[in-house]
């Protein structure tokens, strides 16, 4: 019988497999991040506003589409952390819970974006228009946040979220704009 040759830790998964994981309260309403890994290499940390329905083992939309960027990027790992940890599909129902950041947030946005810093992969912002502007600066205020990109802005110089963007976008240095 013949078994198939197993990949070295250098060879890339395939990208329909990557390995799996998410940080969730213990409730489930809050996910602190969800990873991706299917390579050794750099890390792409997005930083985005919410959590939808993806976890450990399903991807929703926007997770498919920032996989594409890391994959492209030549990153072996994605990494999604979000300005709020509350999990709803739709952003105003993000406004109906009592804390939508979540207890442990802002520690697992810190430890993001220090294992982008040491993979040395972007840090790239992507939590759209809908961000309440105290809440964006208590992020921008941790460590490492400093580090922040964007692949494009809004109207009102905030990172946009990945989903409609074009394919071929490269992580681009961003700052806050001024109030």
């Amino acid at each position: 019988m013949s078994y198939p040759q197993l990949l070295t830790p250098e060879e890339k998964l395939p990208a329909q497999r990557p390995l799996g994981s998410a940080i969730l309260s213990d409730c489930e309403r809050y996910r602190y991040l969800l990873g991706r890994e299917w390579a050794v290499g750099p890390t792409a940390v997005f930083v985005m506003l919410n959590p939808s329905t993806a976890d450990a083992l399903r991807d929703d939309p926007t997770i498919r589409r920032c996989l594409r960027y890391a994959q492209d990027w030549g990153c072996g790992a994605l990494m999604v952390a979000n300005l709020y940890a509350w999990r709803a599909t739709e952003p105003a129902d993000l406004w109906l819970a009592d804390d939508p950041v979540g207890p442990e947030n802002d520690a697992h946005l810190y430890a993001a974006a220090a294992i982008a810093a040491e993979s040395g992969g972007p840090l790239v912002g992507a939590w759209g228009a809908n961000a309440r502007p105290d809440r964006i600066a208590a992020v921008l205020a941790l460590p490492g946040m400093d580090r922040l990109t964007a692949l494009a802005v809004t109207k009102a110089g905030q990172p946009k979220h990945p989903l409609y963007l074009k394919a071929d976008l490269t992580p681009q240095p961003w700052s806050r704009p001024a109030n």
